[in-house]
């Protein structure tokens, strides 16, 4: 079963031609209604991948108080 997760998982990555991944955990900084996005994976569209770090961080989770 651990076979066919990690096939499907190469799979989706590999075939990400417009798009680049990041992995790790990073935040948006908190909209006006108090919320935000976190999450472990990032697909970031290839335009954007020069200002991804400067919008979405790690520091951002910090920031927002986002221990786990």
């Amino acid at each position: 079963m651990k076979k066919i997760i990690y096939l499907t998982v190469f799979l989706f990555l590999a075939n990400c031609s417009t798009h680049s991944v990041k992995l790790g955990k990073r935040c948006t900084k908190i909209a006006d209604d108090n919320t935000y996005e976190k999450s472990l994976i990032w697909l970031i569209d290839k335009k954007n991948i020069k200002t991804f770090d400067q919008k979405i961080n790690k520091k951002n989770c910090e920031i927002n108080g986002d221990n786990g």
